[in-house]
């Protein structure tokens, strides 16, 4: 079974170190969002119920486990630190950018909601009704606000 992982961990670096690549040799300018991976992988908090001493209320443990376990099976965190160090060795310029309200802001309009996200692959703004697919909707975002700090650094 370790071997069988090990395959899986070498695959995932393999395909990182390739992606990585490309992205350095096609962008001058690379973007991500600055996440706190540590952060989204913590254990929810347990809910107490104040009715019964010394029992919890559920607390999404099970969703969240599910969630954990994709986010460290996708290697955010190793993918980052690769395409990182291959952007400074190639002298690529390299934004972290704030990740809040990346998904949630109007491209068109500038207002930010949580219920602008009406699910996870539909982006739709309460204010001006501008429709576009959630993940190139915030990708487009985190590059503007990328340029934005870039541009100040320059």
């Amino acid at each position: 079974m370790a071997a069988r992982h090990l395959k899986v961990a070498r695959q995932r670096r393999n395909f990182h170190q390739k992606t990585a690549r490309e992205f350095v040799k096609s962008y001058d300018l690379i973007v991500v969002e600055d996440l706190a991976i540590a952060n989204m992988l913590r254990r929810p908090k347990p809910v107490t119920d104040a009715g019964a001493p010394g029992r919890h209320w559920p607390n999404g443990a099970a969703a969240k486990t599910v969630l954990n376990r994709s986010i460290s099976d996708a290697g955010w965190g190793q993918f980052v630190s690769i395409l990182r160090a291959n952007a400074e060795e190639a002298g690529r310029a390299w934004v972290e950018v704030d990740p809040r309200h990346t998904s949630h802001r109007c491209e068109a309009c500038g207002h930010a909601a949580v219920e602008n996200r009406v699910s996870q692959a539909e982006f739709c703004c309460r204010r001006c009704s501008h429709t576009a697919h959630a993940d190139e909707h915030a990708a487009r975002n985190i590059l503007r606000a990328g340029l934005a700090l870039h541009a100040r650094t320059a």
